[in-house]
């Protein structure tokens, strides 16, 4: 079932919106070589909670960690770790709050140092595709013209959508209906509606789509080794268009 949110449930879904997107400001002056995934992990825990909210990723499912810290290859759910950034790298950090009751997730892949043209193209690219789904994203469209439009944009460009990880619905739950793929047709899926949540987060590789996920059955990669970006907002469905909930006002 598809949960439509009143008026005064998005006030709390921004709330926890604009602690997330709090966080990720916080953390971009901390991203740097000689920082490890670990110490990024621990600043985000600590700036949630010293601003009222808990990290919602930390034992969701078993999860260890406050914060996904995915590094070149790592497409999603990277476990913070001793790993040390170093110049070039690319690291996706996925951000989940819960407050008032209510989640807040969003993404953002960052340059660490000085990066190559093409890295600074996949990331570019895979930014210009989230707000080209979060564009569709409007009432009395379908959920299939938010997928198209991300993934016409990153197969433009050379690059591929991840298939067996999507976006998903947000609110009183991490994860609630409906599934969002970054890959689809337009004019197919579930209508939306002003009031729908959703979690809207293309996952982009360099090479190929597949992917694996390792021993530790959270952290997946890239299968051939290429690397992967990824950029999340929530975003709230209204009757004036989209609305980006996790931004600082």
């Amino acid at each position: 079932m598809i949960i439509i949110k009143s008026p005064k449930e998005l006030e709390l879904m921004r709330r926890a919106g604009r602690l997330v997107a709090g966080a990720l400001e916080m953390l971009e002056p901390h991203i740097r070589p000689g920082m490890t995934t670990g110490e990024l992990d621990r600043l985000v825990e600590e700036y949630i909670v010293k601003n009222g909210g808990l990290p919602a990723f930390k034992g969701y499912r078993g999860f260890p960690a406050s914060i996904c810290a995915s590094v070149n290859e790592v497409v999603v759910h990277g476990i913070p770790d001793g790993r040390m950034l170093v110049e070039g790298d690319i690291i996706g950090v996925d951000i989940g709050v819960f407050l008032d009751g209510y989640y807040g997730d969003a993404t953002r892949t960052f340059p660490v140092g000085t990066i190559s043209a093409e890295a600074e193209r996949l990331l570019r690219v895979t930014e210009e595709a989230l707000h080209r789904g979060i564009a569709k994203a409007v009432a009395g469209g379908r959920l299939g013209d938010i997928s198209q439009a991300i993934q016409e944009h990153v197969e433009a460009a050379g690059f591929s959508v991840v298939r067996e990880f999507v976006g998903h619905g947000i609110g009183r739950q991490m994860h609630e209906k409906p599934e969002v793929p970054n890959f689809g047709r337009a004019g197919q899926g579930v209508r939306l509606r002003a009031g729908m949540t959703l979690a809207i987060e293309p996952m982009v590789n360099a090479g190929g789509p597949e992917v694996m996920v390792l021993d530790d059955n959270w952290t997946v990669v890239t299968r051939d080794a290429s690397r992967s970006a990824h950029f999340e907002h929530t975003v709230a469905i209204t009757a004036d268009g989209p609305e980006i909930l996790t931004k600082l006002d």
